[in-house]
C-alpha cells in the first residue's frame, strides 16, 4: 500500500503524517459510507473508532492493523471515551441517532427512539443506557448526544457522567454514578452565554483541580466549568472556528476543528499552533465532500497529505501520537506520529 506521508507542525510539535494508516474492513461500504465517528484509545494502546458506512466498532493497533471489530445496534459511534483500568475497561458511546445513508443526496436516517448514551464492555456487551432527562425541553425536542465523559473514581473523581446533547437541545447533562440525572448546564450560567452545539466534553486533569471542558462549537470557543457545573471561564474565541473533539497528548490539549485543522493548547489554555490547517477548503461547493456534474455528492478528490478536510474525532496514545477521523464520504483516518526531539 502506498502511504501518504509528509510532515506537519514545527519544533517540539512536529509530526509525521500518514493518512493511509487504518486498514478498514468491508471496503465497498467504507468507500461509500459518510463517516461521522469519534475516536478513543484503550489502556493497551488500541485505537477505537467506527466504520464509515456500518455500525461497526473497529479496534486498531498503533500501526493501523485491524485487530477486531463488532457490530452494535446504533446509528453511529459519534463520540467515544474509554474509562477504567486495564482488565476492567469500559467504553462510553454517544450515538446521536442520525446517520447519512448511501444513496442519492445521502438522505438522513433518524432513529425513531432518538439518540442514546451507552456504556459497554470492550467486547461489545451493553452494560447500561442513560435515560433522556425528564425535562420540559424534551417533550417536543429531540435528544441527540454527541459526547460522553466520566469523572472516574480511580482518578479521584466521583463517578459522575457528563453527556453533551450537541445535536439536540445544546445542553450538557450530569448523571450520578448510578445513572440518575443530577443536573444540567446550558452555558447560560456564566458570562460566556448559552451553548450552541456543545459538541464534545472532557474532564481536564492536566493541572490543578480537574475541570469540565465543553467544545461550544458554533460559538467558536471552549467553556470551562468545575465538576459541580459552575462556570469558571471561556477561551479560544479569537483562535478557534469549530472545536469539535478533544484529546490530551502529554500536557497538550488537542482540539479537532471541523473546519480543517487541529489546534494545540498548553496547560494554561494558550494556543501553541495549528496542525494541517486548510480552512479554505471549507468554502468549496459540497464541502466536506464534492458535488459532481449531476449535483450528486461524491468523495472529494482534493484530499492531500498534510492538509485536513474535516477533523471530527481525535485521540492520542502514550507516545504523544495523534489519531484523527474525518467527517466525509469514505472517511479519512490519519496518524500523526510525534517526531523525537534531540
Amino acid at each position: 500500500m502506498i502511504q501518504h506521508v509528509t510532515t506537519v507542525g514545527s519544533g517540539a510539535h512536529t509530526y509525521t503524517w500518514n493518512d493511509r494508516w487504518a486498514q478498514l474492513p468491508n471496503p465497498e461500504s467504507a468507500a461509500t459510507g459518510w463517516a461521522h465517528p469519534g475516536m478513543a484509545t484503550t489502556e493497551t494502546g488500541q485505537i477505537v473508532t467506527c466504520h464509515p458506512g456500518l455500525p461497526l466498532l473497529l479496534f486498531f493497533d498503533p500501526d493501523g492493523t485491524l485487530e477486531r471489530s463488532f457490530r452494535l445496534d446504533i446509528t453511529e459511534a459519534h463520540g467515544l471515551t474509554v474509562t477504567g483500568a486495564e482488565g476492567a475497561q469500559r467504553l462510553w458511546l454517544a450515538d446521536s441517532g442520525g446517520k447519512r445513508l448511501t444513496g442519492s443526496g445521502y438522505p438522513i436516517h433518524t432513529a425513531p427512539e432518538g439518540g442514546q448514551a451507552i456504556e459497554l464492555t470492550l467486547e461489545g456487551h451493553v452494560l447500561r443506557r442513560l435515560e433522556r432527562p425528564n425535562l420540559p425541553v424534551y417533550r417536543e425536542g429531540k435528544f441527540s448526544p454527541t459526547s460522553v465523559v466520566e469523572d472516574e473514581e480511580r482518578l479521584g473523581g466521583r463517578g459522575d457522567i457528563w453527556v453533551a446533547d450537541g445535536y439536540g437541545q445544546s445542553l450538557v447533562h450530569r448523571y450520578r454514578a448510578d445513572g440518575s440525572h443530577a443536573g444540567t448546564i446550558s452555558g447560560g450560567e456564566g458570562e460566556a452565554g448559552a451553548f450552541k452545539t456543545p459538541h464534545a466534553v472532557l474532564v481536564n486533569r492536566r493541572v490543578g483541580d480537574p475541570e469540565l471542558y465543553v467544545a461550544d462549537r458554533a460559538n467558536h470557543r471552549i467553556q470551562v466549568f468545575d465538576l459541580e457545573g459552575r462556570f469558571k471561564r471561556a477561551f479560544g474565541r479569537d483562535v478557534l472556528t469549530s472545536p469539535s473533539a478533544f484529546a490530551i497528548a502529554g500536557d497538550v490539549l488537542v482540539v479537532a476543528e471541523l473546519r480543517a485543522r487541529l489546534a494545540l493548547f498548553d496547560s494554561a489554555d494558550q494556543l501553541i499552533g495549528y496542525l494541517g490547517a486548510h480552512e479554505e477548503v471549507c468554502d468549496e461547493p459540497g464541502w466536506p465532500n464534492r458535488k459532481d456534474e449531476a449535483g450528486e455528492l461524491i468523495r472529494p478528490p482534493r484530499l492531500k497529505p498534510g492538509a485536513f478536510n474535516s477533523p471530527h474525532g481525535v485521540t492520542s496514545d502514550t507516545e504523544g501520537n495523534i489519531y484523527v477521523a474525518e467527517w466525509l464520504i469514505g472517511g479519512r483516518y490519519t496518524k500523526l506520529t510525534k517526531e523525537k526531539v534531540g
